[in-house]
């Protein structure tokens, strides 16, 4: 018995050392997510446009209204990038918070307490036993112990640990390799007990601990999402656009003016004020067409469908810690993956039972059925819980008693066990003493050295083939599974030795089993052209054979590969082979990283699961870090998505959200720029006709911000479709603007550029309003309408434009509400959006224009439909020559 530390040397201890907390990063502030977001190059650009409106409102050139509606604007959409972010780690910190705190038990004034592992000091004794996770760094003292170090070094396989003799000396410095810690008789926090029973004596607490010092090795900046490098591109195409389509026109503008006027020194014969007023329109010209170049409603419709999508995704187990996190799910080329738990189930199980003649005649033959109940049921240090829950013993054990069950483990409660021989890492086997026989359990070299019969699937006695049985072990092992034999004998129990009756009743295959779903899961990211590389601490062998039943690795061409063997390539020569690449080994910390590094050197989207603290630098690194639920606190605090329930199948659903997200942004940006498009070329080409300024910057924020602001909810709330996961992932570099995009987009625009001349020009559509005033205003809302009819255009590349409405028949709503308020508008709007009522032939007449702009972009999808199948029908072709 120990007496541990007392109260006043805890306090001690704490004040030398300090407490056993492992620090996290702060949580940012609601303001600095505020201040962060006018990072966004699309606010960057429109705060650029309100300071030249600042300036020309003071010079009385502009209308401050118009200033003070991109203000409004850029207030939004960093309040809502803020708030959903805020709202995302919000869920996190709630969801630990209402975890239980861990405790531990140690010796305090000679009493066994427990006590929050945030308490544990240096020189406490702490208790450990099987399950325990271990709570500081230290030395174990006494017993022995199995200890399962993954958490800190991806090692699943069991480390033993044995107690120090009286002369150790702790080496504070031990470090950390791939296979196991170096000391035997070190122990470090965040590794649980496998096994065994023993006394730690804590040597280092908090973020001197190996856990510490891993946690401290995050200062790496984030690396930039696809989104976000793809955006600013998009950005800076739009403002070289916008600023050299302005100075352009602007310039052809006074160049016309001169021309009309007759020349140059006839131009300025009309006078200084006259030439100045020109000019002074030809900025502002200038500035409404910068406006509407800017898409202003971007960077709302991307805060707002994330937000959206943030809860959608809780529903899936998948907790979004960084909203951007989402959207980078989806661009995804390679995906570096942890085995235990997300591919495999995370426990042992026994997934094949045989007998001596190679049957499996478990459920056949109630002899085998009993006995083997007797050899697991009465040969174990496992039990079942009140709750019929499998607890105590090793995972063996533990997978043992879940096969055999608790109804037929109940059947034999009366049996008494007599005597015991417990399994040990020499003898390899474990026996229990029963009234009438003796029943054993262990490796299966073991017991059969020591047995020549079986019973068979009748209950009869058979002459046992030891070449037959380890021939099927050999292919079981291939595939991943450890073998146990069980045996039974007349002889009594002696103490570790076996004797030579041994008769064979069966053997079953254990091992970590692929969850059935994951296997569905991969295939599904396979198919979406997505990479899946496992990464794991295992042998090769039962590495591959995984990678094989998962589905990963389907043919000779892919590679496995072990730690070893990787970092004895360079970075060139791995690069080289990363296409084929599908498993590594015995895997390294730094092989996490590494990998990440080289993947998105080759202009690859890398994701990257993880549960431990060594896992912590790679997930921070790569573009989307998956951290497993079940994981550590440092794992999840660097992660940009929390897996909750650790399984692949809720990562297939990150990737489907994801690309639907990234869809709808495209959806969402056809549906802006095409409007954006015609609007810069109606503002650009009307002084050339004559017309003064069809849309002023009040009526474009309304149809940029406003309307978007609504397009962004009808359109970021499309439903996850499957054929999403057969496109294409996305390369880093690649424009969100595709060829076919811009195509659509300036078809589009091009139709809603000659109807709006047609409607301004044409002597026959004026009879349809009582003054000028009246058909500008119709002007306006057939823009308006126009751009609403062109949202139901842009849901598909299909000619059935309400396909899937009833999966998001918000979409009717949302643009039912934009007609009625633009309706409103023309009634209160005034003199701020320059509107006046219009009458119902007006109306009619406005709406009957607005809505040719779906069977004109019908047009172009047959066309473009036609002559995609004509490229698969050539494609065929040519593979059935070849």
């Amino acid at each position: 018995m120990y007496s541990g530390l007392n109260k006043k040397e805890v306090e001690k201890s704490r004040d030398k050392y300090g407490r056993n907390i492992i620090v996290e990063a702060e949580p940012e502030t609601f303001f600095h997510k505020f201040k962060e977001a006018f990072g966004d190059p699309m606010i960057k650009l429109l705060l650029a446009i309100a300071a030249i409106l600042a300036v020309m409102a003071f010079m009385g050139y502009a209308e401050w209204g118009e200033l003070v509606g991109i203000v409004i604007s850029v207030f939004l959409v960093t309040f809502i990038s803020a708030k959903t972010e805020m709202a995302s780690d919000n869920e996190y910190r709630k969801l630990k918070s209402s975890a239980e705190k861990d405790i531990c038990k140690v010796y305090r004034d000679g009493k066994a307490i427990e006590i929050p592992v945030d308490d544990v000091v240096v020189s406490d004794l702490v208790i450990l036993e099987f399950g325990d996770k271990i709570p500081a760094d230290g030395i174990l003292i006494s017993g022995d112990l199995r200890i399962d170090n993954s958490a800190l070094n991806g090692e699943a396989e069991e480390c033993e640990k044995i107690a120090v003799s009286k002369d150790y000396i702790y080496d504070g410095e031990v470090a950390v390799t791939g296979d196991i810690f170096v000391d035997k008789s070190s122990l470090f926090r965040g590794a649980v007990v496998f096994n065994g029973y023993g006394v730690m004596e804590v040597k280092k607490v908090g973020m001197s601990t190996v856990m510490g010092s891993m946690a401290e090795d995050m200062a790496e900046e984030d690396v930039e999402s696809p989104l976000k490098v793809k955006l600013t591109d998009l950005a800076d195409k739009i403002s070289k656009f916008g600023y050299i389509g302005a100075v352009v026109i602007a310039l052809a503008l006074i160049f016309h003016k001169v021309l009309i006027s007759g020349g140059i020194n006839a131009y300025l014969d009309t006078g200084f004020a006259f030439v100045l007023k020109d000019f002074l329109e030809t900025i502002m010209l200038a500035v409404v067409i910068i406006v509407m170049a800017v898409p202003e409603g971007l960077p709302l419709m991307i805060a707002i469908v994330l937000m959206r999508n943030t809860a959608k995704m809780l529903q899936r187990n998948v907790l979004v810690r960084k909203p951007v996190g989402i959207e980078t799910a989806g661009s995804l080329n390679i995906l570096f993956s942890d085995k235990t738990g997300t591919i495999t189930k995370g426990k042992l199980e026994v997934v094949e039972f045989f007998d001596g003649n190679l049957e499996n005649s478990y459920n056949k033959s109630k002899t085998i059925k009993e006995l083997v109940s007797l050899c697991i049921g009465k040969n174990t240090t496992a039990m079942f819980d009140a709750d019929n829950q499998v607890i105590g013993g090793n995972a063996t054990d533990k997978a043992l008693l879940n096969f055999l069950t608790k109804e037929e483990m109940d059947k034999y409660s009366n049996i008494v066990v007599e005597g015991t021989q417990q399994f040990n890492s020499k003898n390899k086997y474990s026996a229990a003493q029963l009234k009438h026989t003796t029943v054993y359990k262990g490796a299966p070299e073991k017991l059969l050295a020591n047995a020549n019969r079986y019973v068979d699937k009748n209950g009869e006695i058979q002459e046992l083939s030891r070449d037959k049985i380890e021939k099927k072990i050999d292919q079981l092992a291939e595939k991943a599974m450890r073998v146990l034999a069980f045996a039974c004998s007349d002889s009594e129990l002696v103490s570790d030795e076996l004797p030579n009756d041994l008769v064979i009743v069966g053997f079953v295959g254990i091992r970590d089993d692929v969850r059935p779903e994951a296997k569905i899961a991969i295939k599904e990211v396979q198919n979406a052209g997505i990479q899946v590389v496992m990464i794991t601490g295992d042998r090769k062998e039962t590495a591959v054979a995984i990678a094989k039943d998962s589905g990963l690795i389907n043919s000779s061409n892919d590679i496995a590969l072990t730690s070893d063997e990787l970092n004895s390539m360079t970075d060139e020569e791995v690069k080289e082979i990363l296409p084929r690449l599908k498993v590594i080994s015995r895997a390294l910390p730094t092989d996490k990283s590494r990998m990440v590094k080289l993947a998105q050197e080759l202009d690859l989207v890398c994701g990257m699961t993880g549960d431990g603290v060594n896992d912590a630098p790679a997930l921070k690194r790569a573009d989307v870090g998956f951290a497993m639920g079940s994981g550590t606190d440092v794992a999840k605090e660097v992660g940009d998505i929390v897996i909750l329930d650790d399984n692949f199948k809720s990562i297939e659903n990150a990737i489907l959200y994801g690309r639907t997200i990234y869809n709808n942004i495209l959806k969402f940006i056809k549906f802006q720029l095409t409007i954006n498009v015609a609007a810069v070329a109606v503002c650009a080409i009307a002084p050339f006709l004559g017309i003064e300024q069809p849309l002023g910057i009040t009526h474009i924020l309304w149809i940029n911000l406003v309307m978007d602001g609504l397009g962004a909810l009808a359109l970021g709330a499309e439903p996850p479709l499957k054929e999403y996961m057969e496109e294409r992932p996305k390369s880093r570099s690649q424009s969100i603007v595709s060829k076919k995009m811009m195509t659509q987009i300036l078809f589009a625009g091009f139709w809603v550029t000659l109807v709006s001349f047609i409607f301004l020009k044409t002597p026959f559509f004026l009879s349809y309003f009582g003054s000028e005033a009246e058909l500008m205003t119709g002007f306006f809302s057939m823009f308006v309408f126009m751009a609403v009819a062109n949202g139901f255009n842009v849901r598909n590349e299909g000619v059935n434009i309400l396909e899937n409405i009833n999966e998001n028949k918000g979409f009717l709503k949302v643009m039912g509400i934009i007609v009625l308020v633009q309706i409103g508008l023309t009634y209160v709007g005034g003199d701020f959006f320059k509107c006046t009522p219009i009458s119902l032939k007006g109306w009619l007449l406005v709406v009957g224009i607005a809505l040719t702009i779906i069977p004109f972009d019908m047009i172009r999808k047959i066309i473009v439909k036609a002559k995609n199948n004509g490229k698969e029908r050539d494609e065929e072709k040519e593979f059935a020559v070849r």
